[in-house]
This record gives C-alpha cells, sequence and structure tokens, in this order.
C-alpha cells in the first residue's frame, strides 16, 4: 500500500514522501525499505536515527528523530496495531467446506463459511456467515457460532455454548467443559450434572489450551471485547466484564465475578467466589484470596532471591505467629507501664 493510504486509514499526518510503498510492519532495529515501523516507547528513540525503514509511526515529538518519512500519532502503539492488521498475511484457517467435514442433520450454515477436514458439527449447531473453522475441531449440539468468528484447529466446543460475532479462539481450547461439581457421601465423589451453559460475547479472543467450563447451574459468562491468554482455566460460574485482559496461566476457581476494564497478571491465582470489581490490575503471580471493591493495582508474592536469601526468608517466616505473640505481649506491657507512669 502506498503510505498515503495507510495515513487515511489511520487518520494520522504525514511528514515526507507519502507516496512510498509499504509491505510489511517491523521493528525500528531490522526495518528495511518498504517497511514501516513505530516508536511507542522512549527507551529507544536513539533506534530511530539509524533506522532503515521507509516510514515510521511516532509522536509529533519524536518525527525530528527520523530521516525518512513520519505517520504522526498520539498513540503510535495503537496505530501499529491498526497498521500489522491492514497488512496481515495471516493464512484463512478455512476456505470451503471440506469433504472430509461431518456435518450433522438440522445443522444452520451461514453464507462463505469455512469447515476444514475432520471438523464434526452435531445437530442443532448454528455457524453464522464468514465463520472459519479449522481442521479437526468439534462443535456440539445446539451450540451457536457468530458471525466472523475463527476457530483454529483442535478446538472443542461442548454443547450448548454460545459464541459472539468476530471471535477468535486458539488451538486446544475447551470450551463448556464440566465443572469441578462433587459432593462427598461418605469419602465417594458423587459427580454433579453440569447443565450451566457458556455463554461469551462479541470480539472475545481467547488463547491456545485454555479451558472454560460450563455453569452448574447458571452460564458461566465472557463478556464482549475480552482478551483470554494461553494456558488459562476458567471454572464453572465464572463471570469476567467488557474490556477485561487475563494474561497466560491464570487459574479463576468457581464463581468468581471478574469486573470490567480489569488487568490479570499471569499466573495469578483467585479463589472461589469472590468478586473484583471494575478497573482493577492484579500484578503476575498474585494469589487473591478475598474480594476487592477499591479499582487499583494489587500485588502480592515474594520476588525471586538468591537460594541462600530465600532460605533465609523461608525460615524467618516460619516464626511470624511466635513473634506475633511476643509483640503484641510486649504491647501490653508497654500500656501498661504507660498507665503505672501516668499515676
Amino acid at each position: 500500500m502506498l503510505l498515503s493510504e495507510i495515513a487515511a486509514y489511520l487518520q494520522a499526518r504525514v511528514i515526507g514522501d507519502a507516496s512510498c510503498e509499504i509491505s510489511s510492519v517491523a521493528n525500528l532495529k531490522t526495518a528495511q525499505a518498504g517497511q514501516i515501523s513505530f516508536l511507542s516507547d522512549s527507551r529507544y528513540k536513539d533506534a530511530l536515527a539509524s533506522c532503515q525503514a521507509s516510514a515510521v509511526i511516532v509522536k509529533e515529538a519524536d518525527a525530528h528523530l527520523f530521516k525518512g518519512a513520519c505517520l504522526i500519532l498520539d498513540d503510535p502503539y495503537v496505530g501499529y496495531a491498526k497498521v500489522a492488521k491492514l497488512l496481515d498475511t495471516t493464512p484463512a484457517i478455512a476456505c470451503g467446506i471440506s469433504k472430509l467435514a461431518c456435518i450433522e442433520d438440522n445443522v444452520v450454515l451461514g453464507k462463505n463459511v469455512g469447515i476444514g477436514p475432520f471438523v464434526h458439527i452435531k445437530s442443532g449447531a448454528v455457524i453464522g456467515d464468514n465463520v472459519q473453522i479449522g481442521a479437526h475441531c468439534s462443535i456440539g449440539e445446539n451450540t451457536i457460532i457468530g458471525d466472523e468468528t475463527k476457530l483454529y484447529p483442535n478446538v472443542v466446543l461442548y454443547h450448548n455454548v454460545s459464541i459472539g460475532s468476530h471471535c477468535l479462539i486458539q488451538s486446544g481450547t475447551v470450551i463448556g467443559s464440566d465443572g469441578f461439581g462433587y459432593a462427598n457421601e461418605k469419602g465417594k465423589w458423587l459427580k454433579i450434572p453440569q447443565t450451566g451453559k457458556v455463554v461469551i460475547g462479541n470480539f472475545v479472543e481467547i488463547g491456545a489450551n485454555t479451558c472454560i467450563d460450563r455453569g452448574a447451574i447458571d452460564n458461566t459468562i465472557i463478556e464482549d471485547n475480552v482478551i483470554i491468554d494461553n494456558l488459562c482455566q476458567i471454572a464453572h460460574n465464572v463471570k469476567i466484564g467488557t474490556g477485561t485482559a487475563v494474561a497466560g496461566g491464570t487459574t479463576f476457581a468457581g464463581s468468581v465475578t471478574i469486573g470490567k476494564y480489569c488487568i490479570i497478571g499471569g499466573t495469578s491465582v483467585f479463589n472461589g467466589h469472590i468478586s473484583i470489581c471494575d478497573m482493577v490490575t492484579i500484578s503476575g503471580m498474585c494469589m487473591v484470596m478475598r474480594s476487592i471493591d477499591k479499582p487499583g493495582i494489587y500485588s502480592s508474592g515474594i520476588p525471586a532471591q538468591t537460594n541462600k536469601q530465600w532460605r533465609l526468608t523461608a525460615a524467618r517466616v516460619l516464626h511470624i505467629n511466635d513473634m506475633y505473640h511476643k509483640v503484641n505481649e510486649m504491647e501490653k506491657q508497654l500500656l501498661n507501664l504507660q498507665e503505672q507512669l501516668k499515676k
């Protein structure tokens, strides 16, 4: 594309030659002629002077540092994201309907649907327009997939799952599996049928090998514009609010409610039956044991130490309870002494 066309798409102002052709996006250090790069972090300003890209996306204050053409935007990183999408060369997941797919009776297929080989779509499923379903996916009974949604190979959607439009689900993800619901009768585990659904909104993206369990009675709900990374566990009856981002390896126990526009750091763990309000940021590797009702940044965990330091810290932690009682007793003695001095 011509840089002028990209500028029009981004509604960005051009400084320099707008007629240059752009074929792809690259980072500042490796970009070559015909590519476009961007500067979103001031720590990399020095790389602008030697960058070989035909154009860069920058804030106006940084444009003088680059010898080529510039696209001026207040948020260059958002500009990069939009250009990367515009120039995306990722191949289609599936085109047309493979003869090796198994599509049962009473399935509703929209227009221009792509279904790869060895896909199994069970009776009552509804597949929207322009949906792409990769090889070896399994779609359960009465499951709904909205328009423009894409499933990479080996995604499994159980029965009565609802996926909105413009969603992207990476390989190996399982949606609608049974929640971990059991009762114990004198040492014997009794499975509780999980009869709820999973309801996923529009513009949701889910990473590889993530599991989202169906509700026990009510539904597990993922609202619009949520992004979920790889290897996450979302248990039954969890609700995740609009615009929330969940990094890889995070685990939500049953019936957790996460508010809107939260940011959850990787490998965090959430205790069951708690609520997190809107606009909360959880640092990576947090153990969230109680509800949070005020927006802000929350952290837990012990930063990495040398083994020698960690062993010393761990040994001291074992004595915290004794130290607490000793300090408590010292406070009582101090209060008694203060009272005696007053007399």
